[in-house]
Formats: structure tokens, C-alpha cells, sequence
């Protein structure tokens, strides 16, 4: 397999558009797809198309995979645990990995107060039963959330998450008792001290909408993923859980695509110094195999009696296996280090290429979930959405797979495996600075 980018086809190639056609016969127009070409085969940061275009991968499989594709020890896990057996619900027969893993993650979650984990099949999951949880622990039913918040998909989750198109459009009516206050935005707000503006509409949501001590839970992420990478103030946390211990209010932290050593410490909550109540871990922490978790402190997630929580598939044995091969390779490999390197760089690299374009409005990041958001004028800061998706489309052509994000659809975020070379970063980088200087020039003729 190559280890740089080869693009031997247009995009897509012959065997890719003959793929596409059939899946636009037989699969659901919902599901969209953004390469126009069939893998066949990934390893690290690469992948390779079924007409042998080989891709640099900064998206990560939106941020599930941490360790790189196929890395050999998750894969042996795999096989090995999938000879064994496959599964058996680990309510009715219970498996060693399934007690392992919740072991590791409560070892591993930050704070100080005791820890228990119960494991389930995706993100939206963990968070649906995070909200459970939080209801009946607390005899709420309030939620507060935040603006540009993403929560996953299901009706719950869904009714959390903060951007109509495409997730809400037309699926209303939402979940009860949601509440709404803005995300402390240091680029976007109007105000120079955004935490305490986010603790004003606080004390206004209170006075308005919905008392304080009927409030269950506030889920937050601690930096923004689908709302486009924001960055809170370092202040922010800790006076958001000062707040909810004020009310009595849990405080429930989705590190579904933080967690798992992506912003240079395990948990991304780690860099603001505070303790979650729950926590909500999903995507690398199994290389995107259906697996996910609630992580909290055992005096409230042990409130709920037993078999009110679980399900059919819930904590399966072969994703099991590869979650506990994936956190030995953070740690083998030192990869929870190697985000904060692989930030600092790219922060590097995009703040250089912000001075040379005016297109870049702003640069942001923590550890190696970096990003930067395009705008056509830097006072107004209108977001220059058509010229993100053109940067982005330019680069696939070119053997470099991005994603974007953002409530406007204008920031281009990075979610590279942690295995990538510095060579392979670099060569990365220079095609997305190459696309970013192309669509400059044109659009400022």
C-alpha cells in the first residue's frame, strides 16, 4: 500500500462510479456520501479506493479512529475475541472484557470521586441513557444544552443537538424540557468576556423559561465538534460547575469526539480542571466498531435499580476487545502526547497560512482537533461556506480527505488518525494550504 497519496483516476474512478450507481438503486437517498469512491482497503492514515487512488485521511472516520486504520494489534483483538464467540448479551451471560474495559475507563476518567461505567452500542446512545440516568438520579426532568451543540441523532440526542440542516430539518416535534443557552464563542461573541455572558443567560434561563431546581442535567461537550471546534474560555468549566452544584444540576460531558487522548490529554475536560458527573465516551475509543459508554460517579449512576438500563447488543465482546487493544495503543504509543505535538503543528502551519489569506478568519484548537474557518470578510465575518466546500473538494482531488463542520458549514476541521507520519502531515498540510491560496486568488480577483 502506498504511504503518501496516489491518484491514479478521476475521482471517481470506473470501478467507484459503477459502486455509486448501484448504491443510488439500493440505498436510502438519506445517506449521502462525501468521497465519491469506494474504499477497499485503509491502513494508518491512508486509504485506498477500489480504482487504487490512495487518500490521506485528516477526517479520521469523524474522529473514530485515534489509532490509525487496521492498526495489527486491534485487528488481532478482533479475530482472536471473534473465535472465541460473537456474543451472548452480556446481562443474560456475562464476558471478562465487557468488567475490563468498564475497569479501564473508570480508572482512566478524571476526578476524584469513584467511578462506574455501563457500555452500549453508539454515541447517541450513551448520551440517551445519560439523560436517563441523570432523570431519575436527580427526580428532574429539565435539560439545558448549548447552542452548535451536536448529540447524536435519536430523538433524545436529536432534541439536544443545535443545528436544523441536515440533522432536524423536518423530524419535529423535539423532546420536552430542553433548554438553550449560547456557547462561550471567543471568535463569534459579540461580548470580550464570553463566560460570563453564558452565565447571564443562565441566570436569565432561570428567571424565564425553567426553575433552577427542576433542571436534571446540562450536557455540554467540552469543545464544540459538529458546531465548527470552538474552544471555551479555560475558565469556563470550572464556573459551569459551580453553577450546577449551586442547583443541585448534574453536569453530563459528551467526549464522544474529544475523548479518547484527541485534544492531548485522555479527556478533553482534563485541560479545564473539573470533574463530570457523567460522561459519554464513543467513537475511537473502539476504531468506530458499535460500542460506546457512560462513564460517571458511581453514587449516581448506581441509583438506578438493576435491568433498567442495557440492551440486546449493548457492550458486544469483539468491539469490547478492540476497545482494550485501542487504549493499550494510546499508551504503548504514546499517542495521547503525540495530539498535543500534532496540534501544536498544524496550529503552526494554519495560523501561517491565515497571514497570507483573508480567508481565514480564525485558527483554533485543542491538541490535535484543530481547525479553521473561512469567511469572506473578516469584520462582518460572514462564513464563506461555498469556498470551504470548494477548498475541501479541491483537496480530494488530490488524494487529501477532509471534513467540515460549523453551524454555517465553514470551518474545515481536522480529526487525523495520531499514527500519522510527520511526512504524511506535511504533505497533508501543503495540498490544503495549495487549495486554500487557489480559491484566495479567486475569490479576491
Amino acid at each position: 500500500m502506498s504511504k503518501a497519496p496516489t491518484i491514479t483516476h478521476v475521482i471517481p474512478g470506473p470501478k467507484s462510479k459503477a459502486l455509486l450507481a448501484e448504491k443510488q438503486q439500493y440505498v436510502a437517498n438519506a445517506i449521502g456520501i462525501h468521497l465519491p469512491a469506494v474504499v477497499q482497503r485503509a491502513e494508518g492514515a491512508l486509504l485506498t479506493d477500489v480504482d487504487g487512488n490512495t487518500f490521506l485521511d485528516l477526517s479520521g472516520g469523524v474522529g473514530c479512529l485515534n489509532v490509525g486504520h487496521s492498526h495489527p494489534k486491534v485487528v488481532a483483538a478482533i479475530i482472536d475475541q471473534a473465535r472465541r464467540f460473537t456474543h451472548t448479551d452480556f446481562s443474560v451471560a456475562p464476558y471478562e472484557s465487557y468488567i475490563r474495559l468498564c475497569q479501564r475507563l473508570c480508572r482512566l476518567a478524571p476526578g476524584p470521586r469513584p467511578k462506574k461505567a455501563i457500555l452500549f452500542n453508539s454515541g447517541t446512545e450513551a448520551v440517551e441513557n445519560a439523560v436517563k440516568i441523570a432523570r431519575a438520579a436527580t427526580g428532574r426532568a429539565g435539560l439545558v444544552a448549548f447552542q452548535g451543540a451536536f448529540h447524536g441523532r435519536t430523538y433524545m440526542s436529536l432534541s439536544l443537538t443545535s443545528k436544523v440542516e441536515p440533522y432536524k430539518k423536518n423530524f419535529g416535534p423535539f423532546m420536552p424540557e430542553v433548554y438553550r443557552v449560547p456557547f462561550p464563542d471567543p471568535y463569534r461573541g459579540a461580548e470580550p468576556d464570553q463566560t460570563r455572558m453564558v452565565m447571564r443567560h443562565f441566570d436569565d434561563l432561570f428567571t424565564t423559561h425553567v426553575q433552577a431546581d427542576r433542571v436534571a442535567a446540562i450536557v455540554v461537550e467540552p469543545v464544540l465538534g459538529e458546531g465548527g471546534f470552538v474552544v471555551p474560555p479555560m475558565n469556563f468549566f470550572k464556573e459551569l460547575r459551580a453553577l450546577a452544584d449551586r442547583h443541585g444540576i448534574l453536569l453530563i460531558v459528551d467526549e464522544i469526539q474529544t475523548g479518547i487522548g484527541r485534544t492531548g490529554r485522555m479527556f478533553a475536560v482534563e485541560h479545564f480542571g473539573i470533574e463530570a458527573d457523567l460522561m459519554t465516551v464513543a467513537k475511537s475509543i473502539a476504531v468506530g466498531l458499535p460500542i460506546s459508554a457512560v462513564v460517571g460517579v458511581r453514587d449516581v449512576i448506581d441509583q438506578l435499580p438493576e435491568s433498567s438500563l442495557g440492551g440486546t447488543y449493548v457492550g458486544n465482546p469483539v468491539a469490547c476487545a478492540a476497545a482494550l487493544a485501542v487504549l493499550d495503543i494510546m499508551e504503548e504509543e504514546r499517542l495521547v502526547s503525540r495530539a498535543a505535538v500534532l496540534g501544536e503543528r498544524m496550529l503552526g502551519r494554519f495560523r501561517h497560512l491565515q497571514a497570507r489569506s483573508p480567508l481565514i478568519g480564525d485558527v483554533r484548537g485543542l491538541g490535535a482537533m484543530v481547525a479553521m474557518e473561512l469567511v469572506r470578510d473578516r469584520a462582518t465575518k460572514e462564513p464563506a461556506a461555498r469556498e470551504t466546500a470548494e477548498v475541501i473538494r479541491r483537496a480530494m482531488t488530490r488524494g487529501v480527505l477532509l471534513l467540515r463542520a460549523g453551524i454555517y458549514s465553514n470551518v474545515i476541521r481536522i480529526l487525523t488518525p495520531l499514527v500519522i507520519s510527520d511526512a504524511q502531515l506535511d504533505q497533508a498540510l501543503g495540498v490544503l494550504e495549495e487549495t486554500v491560496m487557489e480559491v484566495t486568488a479567486e475569490v479576491t480577483k
